[in-house]
């Protein structure tokens, strides 16, 4: 295994292609209306980079012109999301897990991968998430990732 597979959790480069490919969007929980806050400036750029964009923020209205929702749960069931990035404390983490299985577990049509970013570790959300048939990653940043790995998306 690579060192890039081994620091992405078990998740090879090929299977993160192949889950970015087949993603169209992504549910950024803690996304802040604030442009010079990292979570804004990741949905910023993924959202350019062609993907779309749910904030999940239940203190605003919209970010980057989409509509907040309150929770992953309050996302209305005909929009399919494929990735649940979260920009909260490790602590708080859990319960989205356990969200983001919910919204996404189950779901043939849906990538189903739950993203923990950059200094965000919490092993339990992980299990939580992996034990739901999600892919999952943590401590890493997606813009990051997405970066590196575009040249072959």
């Amino acid at each position: 295994m690579s060192s890039s597979a081994q620091a992405l959790d078990g998740v090879s480069d090929e299977q993160l292609i192949e889950l970015l490919r087949r993603a169209r969007t992504i549910a950024v929980v803690g996304l802040s209306p604030k442009t010079d806050r990292p979570s804004y400036r990741v949905a910023a750029y993924l959202q350019q980079a062609g993907y779309k964009i749910i904030p999940v923020r239940p203190a605003s209205e919209s970010v980057l012109g989409e509509p907040c929702y309150a929770s992953l749960e309050a996302i209305p069931a005909e929009i399919v999301v494929d990735i649940v990035d979260v920009f909260r404390a490790a602590d708080d983490t859990p319960p989205v897990a356990a969200a983001a299985v919910r919204v996404m577990g189950g779901k043939r049509e849906s990538a189903g991968l739950f993203w923990l970013q950059s200094s965000i570790v919490h092993e339990g959300s992980m299990t939580i998430a992996r034990q739901g048939g999600l892919t999952a990653v943590q401590d890493r940043c997606l813009m990051v990732e997405h970066r590196r790995l575009a040249a072959s998306l």
